[in-house]
């Protein structure tokens, strides 16, 4: 008879039956989970994700692996850990989003998350391999969704915009600076090799092709949301009177 399978690292059944942290009596003294979440994403950001091992996270740790063992059955369920990591480090305060409107509470809010994704674009991977379900990422999404609600949005609405704003930010940061993106200096390779092609089969390409490849990251990050922003404010001055 096949035993029930075990839930998958960063699932909700998985977060829902993570176990507290052990009590330990015998061996190597403990190490502290936050720490050790915190070294795995310092070396994912210098090695990237493939190249982490758990052997690797241990001698950084001046620890042994059977100690990580203690804490984490795999290093799938270590990462986990480091996506919601990261979520956490998104700070934006009350006091920042006091008295602001909607639209500028959004755009705090979504600017602090890019920049916090584009400061470990190693680790963007795992952010679009899941819903981030862990605390970090609860307390974000309750956060986004209360500040819609405070501003009149009708709950459906409030949860399509929360989900529409999480993956533009999160989309955004993998296309532009995930593993294996270009870099800036890349981009006149590319301008010089949409110029190179046949006007008349891409007449439109060749003809914006400095637009294409000259405007900053930042510029085009808050194009994008001013137009998902201005959508959202279109639907919802289309609530009936009264929602």
């Amino acid at each position: 008879m096949s035993s029930e399978a075990e839930p998958v690292p960063g699932s909700p059944a998985w977060w829902g039956n993570r176990a507290p942290a052990p009590v330990y009596r015998r061996g190597r003294p403990p190490v502290d989970v936050g720490r050790i979440v915190g070294t795995a994403l310092k070396l994912i950001d210098e090695v990237g994700i493939q190249a982490l091992t758990l052997r690797m996270l241990a001698d950084a740790l001046d620890s042994g692996t059977a100690t990580l063992y203690r804490h984490f059955n795999s290093k799938d369920e270590l990462l986990a850990l480091v996506a919601d990591r990261v979520l956490g480090e998104v700070r934006v305060s009350r006091e920042e989003l006091h008295d602001l409107s909607w639209r500028e509470a959004v755009t705090v809010a979504a600017e602090a998350f890019y920049g916090t994704l584009c400061r470990h674009p190693q680790a963007l991977p795992l952010l679009a391999a899941q819903v981030p379900v862990g605390p970090n990422g609860l307390r974000g999404r309750e956060r986004l969704i209360t500040l819609f609600l405070s501003h009149g949005f009708p709950i459906d609405l409030a949860a399509r915009a929360f989900t529409a704003v999480g993956h533009y930010v999160i989309g955004f940061a993998i296309q532009q600076h995930g593993p294996g993106t270009p870099h800036p200096e890349e981009h006149s390779q590319l301008r010089n090799y949409y110029n190179s092609l046949d006007p008349e089969l891409y007449p439109a390409t060749t003809a914006a092709a400095y637009e294409l490849t000259s405007v900053p990251l930042h510029e085009e990050f808050r194009f994008g949301l001013d137009l998902l922003l201005d959508g959202l404010e279109k639907a919802r001055g289309q609530l009936p009177a009264g929602d």
